[in-house]
């Protein structure tokens, strides 16, 4: 099985469902748990967007031209309280109304540890997913992808916003009281929430429920080592789980949300 691949397809389930998108096929990739997998790259990138061939990929899939051109890629979509949509800077602005200034999610994740994190509402629960959280529980709705960046800084202060990605594969992350952590985050600053409601952010507080996710997993790395289809273009193991968006071989790990774009063919 031969083709193009794209980053995995989730469904939350118990455990988490996954399908390996490869060229027109999609690959049941719990299916293959505690089976020898062989993935070779033939050393062949298309753009995700244009499809014409490059020979490096920028942003998880794009060639140099598209990333330059495509707000999709702008640095504003690392750095949402950027956002600069209401200048009327944007690159693309059809593509900024259809998803920026929609609905966007403020919350908390329980992944290496602790973290802050936006969403847009489409995006539920696939962005807890691919990050490899255990718990998610959502604490703000907001109108514009630009609020949910304010907030998320502001909430940053005092909580981390990246996962670690290596501790979040060790699987030994411990379950944590997400309402009760929220409860004293806001507290704390409540002083700050208050600024940017002056200022203009028109934030929902939730009352949701924390959301439970489990991943196929037969067994945890007890020492985590990366594969880079460029430097090493055949990958091959025993697939014993799969979590955020990575390949747990025993053999080494492999992120395929990065290998985007990549012509890959598939021997199980």
């Amino acid at each position: 099985m031969k083709g193009f691949i794209r980053k995995l397809k989730t469904e939350l389930s118990d455990p988490v469902t996954y399908q390996l998108p490869l060229g027109d096929q999609l690959l049941d990739m719990n299916a293959y748990l505690g089976k020898t997998l062989k993935l070779a790259h033939s050393g062949q990138i298309q753009c995700l967007n244009c499809a014409r061939p490059t020979k490096k990929s920028f942003s998880q899939g794009y060639c140099f031209p598209c990333v330059k051109k495509l707000a999709a890629c702008d640095m504003c979509i690392m750095k949402p309280e950027t956002c600069h949509y209401a200048a009327g800077t944007c690159r693309e602005p059809e593509w900024g109304e259809a998803n920026c200034m929609i609905e966007h999610y403020v919350y908390l994740a329980n992944s290496s540890g602790l973290k802050v994190g936006i969403t847009r509402h489409t995006q539920v629960p696939t962005r807890w997913i691919d990050q490899g959280a255990i718990q998610a529980l959502p604490i703000f709705k907001v109108q514009t992808r630009l609020d949910s960046g304010l907030l998320e800084t502001t909430l940053g202060k005092m909580v981390a916003d990246k996962t670690n990605w290596r501790a979040m594969l060790k699987g030994d992350v411990v379950k944590m009281d997400l309402k009760t952590r929220r409860d004293e985050l806001l507290d704390s600053l409540s002083a700050a929430l208050q600024d940017l409601t002056e200022q203009g952010v028109a934030m929902e507080r939730l009352d949701a429920d924390v959301v439970d996710i489990d991943y196929p997993v037969l067994a945890y790395p007890t020492k985590v080592t990366s594969f880079n289809f460029d430097k090493t273009p055949v990958v091959e193991g025993t697939l014993m789980g799969i979590k955020g968006q990575y390949l747990m071989l025993d053999t080494g790990v492999i992120n395929m949300r990065k290998f985007t774009s990549y012509e890959v063919e598939v021997t199980a």
